[in-house]
């Protein structure tokens, strides 16, 4: 890559990190130490700054691939046949294997369970059409044959498929019900965050309803058309209502609202991911043509949280 007038003058880490080459400007910093980035031909640190007309050359180690093995993980099985298993996913499960998360995935416990499922859709992501993230919990429905992935997968994409969350968020959300349609992009300078402000943004649609206010509080149920990675997380910061737990989109002091209980506050405190839960899904199955909707309680997390928030 030629530094351009733009970015003269900019420090190196950043410089590659937003380029999009790594994830973040730490892996930027470490990729440069390690001598995988050099500037006109020499090594050099992130803390450099680069010039316009330098020559900034990124060689990506080569990483060894990554295998999938079946491992007895539990799961909640809330529906299967023949065609389709739907899942009750648990906080902490990743869906699938990828760098730094090469087993305890939910896709290893699904081979384990359904071992005639291996290879459908590729062999990373076998049956996966949708996911949640990591500490996300509730629904998701996965594949156990190439036909009916290949029609999940059209059903997504034409939004077809009917997905509905139960939010906890700080504040008390003044409107009874709305809609959020800002652009969600990565964020320029955060590989690993998602925004809406970012230059290559893609449109996203956030409905949502008030379903509860609690001081300091409101428990929402959210309506996705559109399936952008930390979409509810991200559009609900934007309204000023991150989600209660959330450990990268909640401010410090969002939680200022909330009764000074300090058995409320220490079950927040004790949460270890944010309290958003896939509740329903609707959607046409393959096999049948009928529709089917499937409903998940809210964990016990989360339902403790409520509780002591309730009168």
């Amino acid at each position: 890559m030629t530094v351009s007038t733009e970015d003269h003058g900019r420090r190196l880490d950043l410089f590659v990190a937003d380029k999009g080459l790594v994830l973040s400007r730490s892996q930027s910093a470490q990729f440069i130490k390690n001598g995988f980035v050099t500037v006109d031909g020499e090594a050099s640190k992130p803390k450099h700054k680069v010039r316009h007309g330098e020559c900034v050359r990124v060689v990506v180690p080569e990483t060894k691939p990554l295998t999938v093995v079946p491992e007895a993980i539990d799961l909640e099985v809330i529906h299967a046949d023949e065609d389709l298993v739907v899942v009750n996913k648990q906080r902490g499960l990743v869906v699938h294997p990828a760098a730094g998360h090469e087993s305890g995935t939910l896709v290893n416990a699904l081979l384990h369970h359904f071992p005639h499922m291996e290879g459908i859709g590729g062999e990373l992501r076998p049956g996966i059409v949708h996911r949640l993230d990591k500490d996300t919990t509730g629904l998701l429905v996965v594949a156990l044959n190439q036909k009916t992935h290949l029609e999940l997968t059209r059903q997504f994409k034409e939004r077809e498929v009917t997905k509905r969350y139960r939010a906890l968020v700080y504040g008390e959300v003044p409107e009874d019900r709305g809609i959020i349609d800002r652009p969600i992009g990565r964020d320029p300078r955060d590989r690993k965050r998602m925004g809406v402000n970012s230059p290559t943004g893609r449109a996203s649609e956030t409905h949502y309803a008030v379903l509860e206010r609690y001081p300091g509080a409101s428990l929402l149920d959210v309506d996705l058309k559109t399936g952008r990675t930390h979409q509810i997380r991200v559009h609900t910061q934007w309204l000023g209502h991150p989600v209660v737990g959330d450990p990268v989109y909640t401010r410090r002091k969002a939680d200022r609202g909330l009764p000074q209980v300090a058995a409320l506050r220490s079950a927040i405190r004790g949460l270890s991911g944010q309290l958003l839960h896939a509740h329903t899904l609707s959607l046409c199955h393959p096999g049948t043509g009928q529709r089917m909707t499937w409903t998940a309680p809210l964990p016990e997390d989360f339902s403790a949280v409520v509780s002591l928030l309730a009168p």
